[in-house]
């Protein structure tokens, strides 16, 4: 059936098809006839290959004009079909746009899924940060709503709403309420789009123009309100990688490989400065040439990028042309610097994925995060056990800490400790760290148990220093490591130290060291919460007529706190305290003020 296929000498796609019907393999080609006949006139040494050809059944063709117009149509059908013999084309849902919606005064937020007619898209954002900070730049600079509200003419001009607190905050300047013109917010709404696409001349001009008008007329404060915003976003170019000023919009795409996984890294440049940058993933799949692989990147990086440049530099010649794009692989100058800065990062990408794929090869996860945390906080040997400690009481009153144990970077909740303070009076932080210290590490020497290879302070320098004056009482001071952390700045303290380390915030130490202090945290919390409910209960108690010390004793320990008691049936009290202490308990409940009202301090620190 193929041998009698006549196939043109004409720019299009290829689909090969097996037995079964199946769509197995989409390709492009500026002459259909040659490309075709070359996959059955030679023997492959290539067993990919071969097999590819040794299933194709049927063929069937799409002609285009040119072979870029080829390039999109296999693009499309590559992610339509996924044909098992195609590279595999990364989809880009799960980067986060931003929207401007379609609607009348619209808005700016991110979204994850693109629904049609609800509004332009721009992104994808491959930086969560940097799309952070622009929706900072724009909170700092416009006036734009963030209520759902529809405002139609009518519903503005009957007065159906009224102004929220963004409106006396000056974050808004009234819409709803007619107080803002259409135009007016519109025009604002422009300077945001073209900073989304890296152009940031616009709205420098917009500001500019205000703050002469507004001086012109003497209106000075709100010239200097549009200096201010004028500042905003020359701070905000001024932080972006400038190549060159006279440069005009281009593309950049640089290629690498490690055996069969490809990496091409893609720049995109407005205005002289960098506005854009991804790193595209692909595997061959056919031994697809270079120039075949940085043409389905260019595809994906104009959809989904939304580029519009004239110009497109690459380290590999391109073997087809793209309408009304001039391509080329430049030598010398600023574009070789640009494209050199492209290389720079893909090759930092390829090495970034060997590392962690070796990383992930020779080490199993825990082993790797005790060797991070070794090397990080420089440990003489890997904490497998860590200890934690934490205070808490409410202005002095039921003082508790708690320690929380953690081998091999995971909680280990049966060598949870609670401590009740015992000799400190008052709300004292550091006697109070120094005492649970103390008695912790006293037990386990006189018990002959082994000691921590970390312990880890939740708090500053005052907390980890009467910790270490405790450790000094006992003499093992110097014996275990011993650091703490502050909850502001996330910094590392060591003793003697007048310098805090700080770790990356994605670092896997630090987040070790933050799930330890948190757990520790929660667990003095709920000890100590559950204290306070404790002593409400035997204070509340003594106050009700019928109930003597015994009773008192054995509903506490019965049913532990006020609240568990309201969430019973009557029938349930009755069965243990008997009808008339039930009832006198009841009445007591539900009439009294004081349960009804809910502790506020408690509340405060769960």
């Amino acid at each position: 059936m193929i041998d009698q296929i006549v196939i043109p000498e004409h720019p299009g796609i290829y689909k090969y098809f097996n037995s079964e019907g199946e769509l197995i393999y989409v390709g492009k080609a500026k002459n259909l006839k040659k490309r075709v006949s070359s996959y059955f006139n030679k023997t492959y040494t290539d067993r990919k290959t071969a097999r590819l050809v040794s299933q194709i059944s049927n063929i069937e063709f799409t002609l285009v004009d040119t072979e870029y117009d080829a390039l999109l149509l296999e693009n499309s059908l590559i992610k339509q079909y996924q044909p098992r013999y195609n590279i595999n084309l990364k989809d880009d849902k799960s980067y986060p746009y931003l929207v401007v919606t379609s609607e009348r005064f619209p808005k700016i937020y991110p979204t994850r899924r693109r629904i049609e007619n609800k509004g332009n898209y721009y992104g994808p954002f491959a930086s969560l940060r940097m799309m952070k900070a622009l929706l900072e730049l724009f909170k700092k600079t416009f006036t734009f709503r963030n209520c759902n509200l529809a405002l139609t003419r009518e519903s503005v001009e009957k007065q159906k709403y009224k102004v929220c607190l963004e409106f006396h905050l000056g974050n808004c300047k009234g819409p709803c309420v007619g107080l803002q013109e259409e135009p007016d917010y519109l025009e604002e709404i422009e300077q945001a789009r073209q900073i989304i696409k890296g152009k940031t001349g616009p709205a420098i001009r917009y500001f500019k123009q205000k703050m002469q008008s507004y001086a012109e007329n003497l209106e000075f404060e709100k010239a200097q309100i549009a200096k201010e915003k004028l500042e905003l976003i020359e701070n905000w170019q001024s932080h972006t990688i400038i190549v060159s000023p006279e440069m005009e919009d281009v593309d950049v795409f640089a290629i690498t490989s490690q055996e069969d996984e490809v990496y091409i890294n893609f720049m995109a440049v407005s205005e002289g400065s960098i506005s854009h940058t991804h790193t595209f993933e692909y595997k061959r799949k056919l031994n697809e040439t270079d120039s075949e692989l940085i043409g389905h990147a260019i595809v994906s990086a104009r959809e989904i990028f939304e580029t519009k440049a004239k110009e497109l530099i690459s380290n590999v010649e391109l073997d087809f042309e793209i309408p009304g794009v001039s391509v080329a692989v430049p030598q010398r100058g600023d574009k070789r610097k640009l494209l050199d800065l492209a290389l720079k990062n893909v090759l930092f990408h390829k090495k970034e994925k060997i590392t962690r794929a070796i990383e992930a090869q020779s080490e199993n996860r825990t082993e790797r995060i005790l060797n991070k945390m070794q090397s990080d906080l420089k440990l003489q040997k890997q904490p497998k056990r860590i200890e934690c400690f934490d205070n808490s009481n409410i202005q002095g009153t039921n003082a508790v800490s708690a320690m929380v144990c953690f081998i091999d970077a995971a909680p280990a909740k049966k060598e949870y400790r609670h401590y009740n303070v015992k000799t400190v009076e008052g709300p004292n932080d550091f006697a109070t760290m120094y005492e649970v210290v103390t008695r912790r590490y006293k037990r386990q020497l006189e018990e002959e148990k082994p000691l921590p290879d970390l312990i880890l302070i939740d708090g500053g320098k005052g907390q980890l220093s009467a910790a270490c004056d405790a450790l000094k009482d006992l003499g093992i001071y110097g014996q275990i490591p011993i650091i703490g952390i502050a909850k502001r700045l996330e910094e590392l303290f060591y003793p003697e130290d007048p310098y805090p380390l700080y770790l990356e915030k994605k670092s896997e130490t630090l987040k070790v060291l933050q799930r330890a202090r948190d757990e520790a945290h929660r667990f003095g919390i709920t000890f100590h919460r559950s204290k306070r409910s404790k002593a409400s209960l035997k204070t509340a108690m003594e106050s009700i007529p019928g109930f003597g010390q015994k009773s008192i004793e054995y509903i506490y320990k019965r049913f532990k706190s006020l609240s568990q008691i309201t969430k019973l049936d009557k029938p349930e009290i009755e069965a243990s305290i008997g009808v008339a202490r039930t009832n006198s308990l009841f009445n007591y409940l539900f009439e009294s003020e004081e349960i009804k009202v809910s502790d506020p301090e408690i509340e405060k620190n769960t």
